[in-house]
């Protein structure tokens, strides 16, 4: 059914300007959402969001997810789609740790969530309104990955999606050394989403060492949990 509103083009189209429409609407959906990061040192790889309930008197959403013993993840974007794609990652993991008896690769489990979503933007159905960041280690090191509605993947040293993630992003610039300790990067990490979200906020954070191999969620005061 053509929509008068786009010219008589489906929603799906390209524009005028060579730009999908819905990807576009989608990365919109990402923007309003949480401010989220992902930074990455030689040591370790930090993931990090802002919680906040949707609603006064609701608890927040989890935000900060474990993927497998080596890999987490964190998202931004309508919760609904974060939590979708966070349990396709799972399966991928268990699916291959069960083919192979080894641990997927971060790299892997990147490739398989951009085919995943990349699949939404070819027919009649919406893509997913969240971009994630996975945060692992593998045979290749540290890995700090992001993936968006599009299926298009970045790796890098630094990421932000979500509300204000410009601004979040530059205070990430400001303060970012390849050497900083884990306490100065969850300290440079919520100093960024609270100038960026009228101050003191609720955070989550997971990290990945190079020295044990393991993700694990951070309390607020950035000590692993059990």
């Amino acid at each position: 059914m053509a929509m008068p509103e786009m010219g008589g083009r489906m929603p799906f189209f390209y524009n005028t300007e060579g730009r999908l429409i819905q990807v576009d609407y989608a990365l919109q959906a990402v923007s309003r959402g949480s401010t989220t990061l992902g930074l990455k040192t030689k040591d370790f790889a930090l993931v990090t969001s802002q919680v906040r309930p949707t609603r006064s008197l609701l608890e927040p959403a989890e935000k900060v997810f474990v993927i497998d013993e080596h890999v987490g993840a964190t998202g931004s974007g309508y919760i609904g789609d974060v939590n979708t794609l966070v349990d396709e990652l799972r399966i991928a993991a268990q699916r291959h740790r069960l083919a192979y008896d080894t641990p997927v690769d971060v790299g892997t489990l990147a490739r398989g969530l951009s085919q995943y979503l990349h699949t939404f933007t070819m027919y009649t159905v919406r893509p997913f309104g969240a971009s994630i960041i996975l945060a692992g280690t593998d045979d290749l090191g540290i890995q700090l990955v992001q993936v968006d509605p599009s299926g298009t993947t970045f790796r890098g040293s630094g990421f932000a999606i979500g509300q204000s993630a410009d601004e979040a992003l530059e205070v990430i610039k400001q303060g970012y050394r390849p050497d900083l300790r884990l306490e100065q990067a969850t300290a440079l990490a919520a100093q960024a989403i609270e100038s960026v979200n009228g101050g003191r906020s609720q955070i989550e954070h997971g990290v990945v060492r190079r020295d044990t191999r393991r993700f694990k969620r951070l309390r607020p005061n950035g000590v692993p949990s059990e």
